[in-house]
């Protein structure tokens, strides 16, 4: 039996004179230190069938930014991932100031091998993309995500 994974996420977005901003976040960890380009993502994570996607993106997020989003959700609709994993998305429009950015940590052993735990935060800095910059940052299948979101606000213009 093939279990999908799920997840679900929400990406928190600013329009400023047609110009379309998306806060995206990056991994934590020492396997994604020293990666950029095509790491960064939405702030999202795994959910089980039993918990409605949009419930599971709005703890997810708080979860990840360490503050709940509390307003009205566009639906970005879902996608598939190289992986496999099957990701819901959504939007909101609003403000978040990234210093204050407070995320849950998860533990493993690192360095490989050496029997020692450590924690490490699970979004390690979030950060505000214009739409152009934030598809060079963006994991590539979450694209998607950006260009529905400016279909969906009638911003398609500003895509590049």
């Amino acid at each position: 039996m093939v279990v999908v994974r799920r997840s679900a996420g929400i990406m928190l977005y600013q329009v400023d004179q047609n110009d379309l901003k998306v806060l995206l976040v990056h991994p934590g960890g020492p396997f994604w230190a020293h990666r950029d380009l095509g790491a960064w993502s939405i702030p999202k994570g795994e959910y089980d069938g039993a918990e409605p996607p949009e419930e599971a993106a709005r703890r997810e997020f708080e979860e990840e930014l360490g503050t709940p989003y509390l307003g009205s959700l566009l639906d970005l609709g879902e996608l598939r991932q190289n992986s496999g994993k099957r990701v819901t998305a959504y939007a909101g429009n609003g403000p978040f100031d990234i210093a204050g950015v407070r995320s849950n940590v998860f533990e493993m052993e690192w360095p490989p091998h050496s029997r020692k735990r450590q924690s490490f935060p699970e979004v390690d800095r979030a950060e505000w993309f214009s739409a152009d910059e934030a598809r060079r940052r963006i994991i590539p299948a979450q694209t998607v995500f950006i260009d529905r979101l400016l279909a969906r606000l009638d911003l398609a213009s500003s895509k590049g």
